[in-house]
């Protein structure tokens, strides 16, 4: 079932839970990233876009603190995210990564129980909260049944129910996807993005979310960010950005959007 089409965020960028000021960034004497000036607000969905390196996973980065800015500040809550101890950022900010290697043999209930890890005090046993917070979910991710199998067992599809079911354990904030669904089969990819929609509604979860589907991110996020050669080049809600001019001007590509019944932008190759 299509869903609805995703409404405005009350108070909008004006009260952001994560923003990008004058952030830039360089591999070397490479830029990858430029002057990018970006704010995400509480409770809002924002969708990353744009072509093949145009620096949408170096971007997610920033955000998760996981590399610094060359330039500029990530601000988490108001604050320079370079600032918190990395236990405090961990218990506001989950990351989905879009490939995720397994450096120890760990079964699925394990991994999912290292969500728990930022909040754990003392010899770092688990509680009963824990473990109840774990078990919710890997249920909600569909992931339950799998709980003592080994994660090297698993597909790749469902390896990664089980690291959103890791990121969702750390009951963040903030949830960064990078190309959630690359993975997943049509059925778990629409349970997913159905399930991280349902977390915004109903718990005011923020989302930042690579997506190269303009279909499904005009489907569920609130607002798109186009990325081109490093800079912000459009954003806004779907309606208004996801458009042929705009989609010419972003990835060179001859496309046709057509709008459905319920304002949805659907986005398809034009044929000869």
């Amino acid at each position: 079932m299509t869903p609805t089409p995703p409404a405005p965020v009350e108070g909008g960028p004006a009260t952001p839970l994560v923003a990008l000021d004058g952030v830039s960034f360089t591999y070397g004497q490479r830029p990858v990233l430029r002057e990018v000036s970006l704010a995400v607000a509480e409770g809002e969905m924002l969708a990353i876009a744009g072509a093949n390196g145009s620096g949408k996973s170096t971007l997610l980065s920033l955000l998760s603190g996981v590399r610094r800015p060359s330039s500029g500040v990530v601000r988490l809550a108001g604050r320079d995210l370079q600032t918190y101890e990395r236990r405090a950022a961990a218990r506001m900010i989950a990351v989905v990564p879009q490939e995720f290697a397994i450096a120890f043999p760990y079964r699925v209930g394990e991994m999912v129980l290292l969500g728990r890890a930022p909040f754990l005090r003392g010899l770092g046993l688990e509680g009963t909260h824990d473990l109840e917070v774990a078990e919710q979910a890997m249920r909600r991710t569909g992931v339950l049944a799998l709980a003592d199998r080994p994660l090297a067992e698993l597909s790749g599809g469902e390896r990664q129910r089980v690291i959103v079911a890791r990121a969702l354990a750390q009951e963040p904030r903030l949830l960064l996807l990078d190309e959630p669904t690359t993975f997943l089969d049509l059925r778990h990819a629409i349970e997913i993005l159905d399930l991280v929609a349902d977390l915004n509604r109903r718990e005011r979860l923020t989302v930042v979310a690579v997506l190269h589907d303009l279909t499904v991110a005009a489907m569920y996020f609130h607002r798109i960010a186009f990325l081109r050669e490093g800079r912000i080049a459009r954003e806004g809600p779907p309606a208004g950005v996801v458009t042929e001019p705009v989609l010419r001007e972003i990835f060179d590509a001859d496309v046709r959007v057509r709008v459905d019944e319920e304002g949805v932008p659907l986005v398809r190759p034009r044929r000869g």
